[in-house]
């Protein structure tokens, strides 16, 4: 009763101050404020609203405007068009086989598919299938609220009807554009077809990775046969849960490698967990009852999975995926220049770039092609079967990694332990068409199953001495600077800036003053080294790599542009036996470049030619530039580094050149050949670049030889042409002078020193040998000095033969670490120049310094030589008194020591300078007794005894003469030096290891 009455009391206290009228009035300006705020936010949110959507729908038409109106019959064919396959074709038109292999593909009709596989997909990828009209919005949201957040477990946007339209008419690239027209169109295609139908082309479009042949995979129907050996219509529920969970990531849930084989646990984990997750969403949406969910969850799927078959691709792997993979490359640009747009603006956008190869890619898959290569079938075929049955490859080895040196282990299959890794030694081979480009045959590697990279069109290794031609001796002669006889100094040497050690030659030896010819035909790195020093900044080879299409890295740390290294083939990149082999069809084709090709063209199911390719010949070098190299090249195959390849082939007379090359550490082997139709090219390596065993250079010469002699069994007209390289215009022979390459003059040509060889008329030779001088020489300070006008000529050595210091200091030869390395190693009558000293002695107008410290010991006069530096040998000077000074010159010598007589006799010795003046005579040096005889003493005076008889009385002694001092014997000449017994000939070079030294700093 009291509650009662105070709220009574209480509420008429209220109503009496309000009625007042004091609250309205101190709240009146507060309320008015307040008020107005929130109706001024009311309005703001609302207009906010309605621009933002019309903003929105002005943005959303703007992505869309240029988007196709779909009729119903256009989008339906672009739906179902997933029946027609495309087919390759080997050259002249011989069938090789479906493009569609690869994705393999079976089509089925929704009624044949379990009821489990149906409401799994929706329950999983779209779970408003049933009521939506192509789009979900809230599921778009959600997405998008995702991926801004970076939300670690997203579920995804798009509907079934967005993802076949994302399939089958746009692509899969990232951007709101796309988004939008998939939004269109699958709003579009719901007014169009039932839900059953689109269902339908679902099942039938998506991808589900590999089956157990390693073959990637689209289609239910597929799927189940592939993973499960099944029909779709016979899944069971867990089966079915977990197929449907594959295209959301195919080849991460895929239970199969790339070779059909069932992958280890780990690789198995995240399909398994996928397949939960399926039926989890089942359960959630009721499609299932918790007993069936409790059944699948424990169902052992594994032991479902196939067993790995054999691919449909085993025949032709290499090629077909190669064909394949070229085809979609054209089809990018030709799709993309149907749309407008050019081959730069698809090469300078990422983004249309992977837009139109996922359409060209589709296209194949799809649209029937005929897609015809160069391949030739027989030649093809005879090619694989050498590589398969070859047996000289040398050793498999076990995988290392080349910086730490660490055996690369993998799993063991069967027993699931980490094993070491073990390697064979790989092949790759590229047969081309000189004068078109075609690339009739290749060889990708020993087998598809051990390594699936294509070792003749993809991997990439630095091409050793096969860059010699290309980068150093073809733009040095094309420039002038070298013609085939040109002498190049192969002698020991730093070159600045290219590596902490001094670069060598693969024998450790230096050949002195070699032809470039000999140079190049026996592989001498310091001599392409010498010649590329001179050329590389005056003129950039680099230029002759880029016309014949071989890539060059040009940053700040790999700058291949100034890489004296990349003379031995040492580039950033490496190249591929494709680039490598199509730049020496230069060589083959009068020095223009043709780009190698493998797609001659395209033609669609009505057989509309949509691509034909068109060979473009690039000029690189001048034809007299390009036969030179050719006739160089030749004596590679005859008496050079390739001889193992001419001794295998089975037609010596065809007309081939050619160039072995070997990387760095002997990691590569090549060998490039090209005759007047066509060039082979072969290299052998292990994959994680190891070194390979000895012999590797003449087992792939060998291996070289029999692709070649199998081709010409197919074909002999193409690979064993009667006709030869034709000689140009322009081409001269000329008589050189090997030290200097110049004409020879009288003192070259008496000394046997001329060669002849080819020229280019326009650097023929015009200046006349000066290298070459006769003039006797003296020894000055342990140097050889040319005799001057004054010099005697008794200290003088040689037959007068030596070359010109002048010369040898504008070659700059005077600044060699060994100056003697300049006489080639098989000398003959190099053997007989000498080399004087390139300093000049200038004249002090002073005697010569007396030696000091003569001395006799058993006949020979020994002193100290003269601390004058100008000395070019010694007087020895004999008296017959010690107290005469009537000294005669009894001989002279360029050595510290004389013989002389035993008899008594006085000597000194006198220093004899550069011009002439002689020293003050040393202390003398007395050899004999020279003191007075004792005088005998008085015989007794007795009488003289009668003889006896029968004896005759002895004569009296003669006084014996005193013996005449014998002449000084002259000093021994020097034994004339045996001839070097001539060397064995080299044996056909067996390696040709050609080690390059590290790339310059």
């Amino acid at each position: 009763m009291k509650m009662k009455e105070f709220f009574i009391n209480t509420w008429a206290k209220i109503k009496h101050i309000w009625q007042q009228g004091k609250v309205q009035k101190s709240s009146r300006i507060t309320y008015h404020v307040m008020w107005n705020v929130i109706l001024f936010f009311i309005m703001i949110t609302i207009t906010g609203l309605f621009f933002a959507g019309g903003v929105g729908a002005g943005y959303f038409a703007s992505l869309v405007d240029d988007e196709n109106v779909y009729p119903k019959e256009e989008m339906q064919s672009a739906i179902y068009s997933y029946e027609e396959t495309s087919e390759m074709y080997f050259a002249d038109n011989v069938l090789l086989g479906e493009v569609s292999s690869d994705l393999y593909r079976e089509e089925i009709q929704l009624s044949e598919v379990s009821d489990y596989v149906q409401k799994a997909v929706i329950a999983t990828e779209d779970e408003y299938f049933e009521t939506h009209n192509g789009i979900v919005p809230k599921a778009i949201f959600r997405a998008m609220f995702q991926e801004a957040t970076n939300a670690s477990n997203k579920t995804g946007g798009s509907t079934l009807t967005q993802q076949i339209i994302k399939n089958q008419i746009l692509t899969n690239e990232v951007s709101f554009e796309r988004k939008a027209k998939e939004m269109l169109l699958a709003m579009r295609l719901e007014r169009f077809f039932e839900k059953d139908q689109i269902l339908e082309a679902y099942l039938n479009i998506v991808p589900f990775g590999r089956n157990s042949s390693g073959q990637n995979i689209a289609g239910i129907q597929t799927a189940a046969e592939g993973i499960f050996g099944v029909n779709a219509s016979e899944l069971n529920l867990a089966q079915a849960a977990f197929v449907a969970g594959l295209p959301q990531s195919p080849s991460g849930y895929t239970p199969f490698t790339n070779g059909g084989n069932i992958k280890d646990d780990g690789g198995l984990e995240p399909g398994l967990n996928r397949m939960r997750s399926v039926l989890n969403r089942m359960l959630e949406e009721s499609y299932i009852t918790q007993e069936e969910y409790d059944e699948a969850i424990n169902y052992n799927i594994i032991e479902d999975f196939k067993d790995a078959e054999p691919s449909l691709l085993e025949e032709y792997p290499f090629l077909m995926n190669e064909i394949k993979k070229r085809a979609i490359d054209v089809l990018t640009t030709v799709l993309a220049e149907q749309d407008g747009y050019s081959k730069e603006d698809i090469e300078n956008s990422e983004t249309l770039l992977e837009e139109y190869e996922i359409l060209a890619e589709r296209a194949i898959a799809n649209d029937g092609y005929k897609i015809h290569s160069t391949i030739n079938k027989e030649i093809y075929d005879r090619f694989q079967d050498i590589a398969r049955e070859y047996n000289n490859y040398g050793p498999d080895k076990q995988a290392r990694n080349v910086t730490t040196n660490e055996v690369i282990t993998v799993e063991d299959p069967e027993t699931g332990e980490e094993k070491p890794l073990v390697e064979p030694v790989q092949v790759g081979s590229v047969l081309i068409e000189n004068k078109t480009g075609k690339i009739l045959s290749f060889v990708g590697g020993r087998d598809f199953n051990v390594e699936q990279s294509n070792h003749a069109t993809t991997t990439r290794r630095h091409n050793g001495s096969t860059m010699k031609p290309l980068l150093v001796y073809a733009p040095a002669m094309q420039q002038g600077v070298i013609q085939p006889g040109t002498p190049i100094a192969d002698v020991e040497r730093e070159f600045p800036g290219y590596t902490k050690r001094r670069a060598t030659n693969y024998t450790g030896r230096y050949y002195g003053l070699v032809s470039a010819r000999e140079a190049l035909y026996k592989s001498h790195n310091i001599s392409a080294l010498q010649i590329y020093d001179k050329i590389i900044n005056t003129d950039p080879a680099a230029q002759y790599l880029e016309k014949m299409g071989l890539p060059l890295s040009e940053t700040d740390e790999n700058n291949d542009h100034v890489n004296l290294s990349a003379a031995l083939g040492s580039t950033y990149y490496g190249f591929t036996v494709e680039e490598n082999t199509s730049a020496y069809t230069t060589f083959g084709n009068g020095g223009k470049f043709v780009d190698g090709y493998m797609i001659e063209r395209i033609e669609t199911t009505d057989g509309e030619v949509i691509y034909e390719h068109e060979s473009e010949e690039v000029e690189v070098y001048t034809p007299q530039t390009n036969y030179l190299m050719l006739d160089i090249m030749r004596d590679v195959l005859t008496r050079g580094t390739g001889t193992a390849a001419r001794a295998n082939l089975s037609n010596k007379s065809v007309d081939w050149a050619g160039k072995t090359g070997t990387s760095n550490e002997f990691r590569d082997t090549w060998f490039v050949a090209t005759n007047p139709n066509v060039t082979l090219g072969s290299w052998m390596g292990y994959d994680n670049n190891m070194r390979l065993a000895d012999g590797y250079s003449s087992r792939n010469n060998t291996f070289w030889a029999q692709l070649a002699n199998a081709a010409t069994e197919v074909n002999p007209e193409l690979m064993a042409p009667s006709s030869r390289f034709k000689q140009p215009g322009g081409i001269v022979s000329r008589s050189y002078c090997m030290t200097s390459g110049m004409l020879p003059s009288e003192i070259c040509s008496g000394a046997g020193l001329v060669n002849s060889d080819l020229f280019n008329a326009s650097f023929v030779p015009t200046k006349r040998d000066n290298s070459l001088i006769r003039d006797s020489y003296v020894m000055v300070d342990g140097k050889a000095i040319i005799a001057g006008e004054n010099t005697p000529e008794e200290f003088t050595e040689g037959d007068g033969l030596s070359f010109n210091p002048k010369w040898l200091k504008e070659m700059g030869y005077d600044k060699l670490i060994d100056i003697n390395q300049l006489i080639p190693s098989t000398s003959g009558v190099w053997s007989d120049i000498k080399f004087p000293d390139t300093d000049e002695i200038s004249d002090d107008g002073k005697a010569p310094a007396t030696p000091s410290s003569l001395i006799n010991r058993g006949s020979t006069l020994k002193w100290s030589e003269s601390g004058s530096n100008d000395v070019v040998g010694y007087r020895i000077y004999r008296a017959s008194d010690p107290d005469s000074n009537d000294f005669k010159k009894i001989g002279s010598t360029t050595d510290l020591n004389f013989n002389v007589s035993s008899s008594k006799a006085v000597y000194n010795v006198r220093a004899v300078d550069y011009f002439g003046q002689e020293s003050s005579p040393t202390k003398k040096v007395i050899i004999g007794d020279f003191s007075e005889p004792e005088p005998e003493p008085e015989p007794d005076k007795k009488p003289k005894p009668e003889p006896e008889p029968d004896k005759k009385p002895k004569p009296k002694p003669e006084p014996k003469p005193e013996p005449k001092p014998e002449p000084e014997p002259e000093p021994e000449p020097e034994p004339e030096p045996e001839p070097e017994p001539e060397p064995e000939p080299e044996p056909e070079p067996e390696p040709e290891p050609e080690p390059e030294p590290e790339p310059a700093d």
